[in-house]
């Protein structure tokens, strides 16, 4: 079992490829596979086959998965590309932070 730094609806920055430098929403974690899907961003063409005659096949832009490594969380408060730093609470919990000295703000 693996384990992925991010997670569904955060915000991340592409850190290398085609998309290198954008932000965009998490839509979905594979931490079997250690990949992403990001809203809007590393858009390939498929090519899709009708399964029954009411379907129409053709040419269809997706989403593709990205190693989570070639992505980085955006915190909420600063807007900064940051690292996810973790705290434990009074109360014992385990809460996601931003590492920044003069951020700090819980994800």
């Amino acid at each position: 079992m693996s384990k992925v730094h991010v997670k569904t609806g955060d915000t991340v920055v592409i850190l290398s490829g085609k998309d290198k430098g954008k932000k965009g929403k998490v839509l979905e974690v594979s931490p079997k596979e250690g990949k992403v899907i990001v809203e809007g961003l590393n858009i390939v063409t498929k090519h899709v086959k009708p399964r029954n005659a009411q379907q129409a096949g053709g040419i269809v832009k997706a989403e593709a998965a990205m190693y989570a490594s070639k992505v980085q969380a955006v915190c909420p408060k600063c807007s900064k590309p940051t690292r996810i730093a973790h705290k434990i609470l009074e109360d014992g919990s385990k809460v996601r932070v931003c590492s920044h000295a003069d951020c700090g703000e819980e994800f």
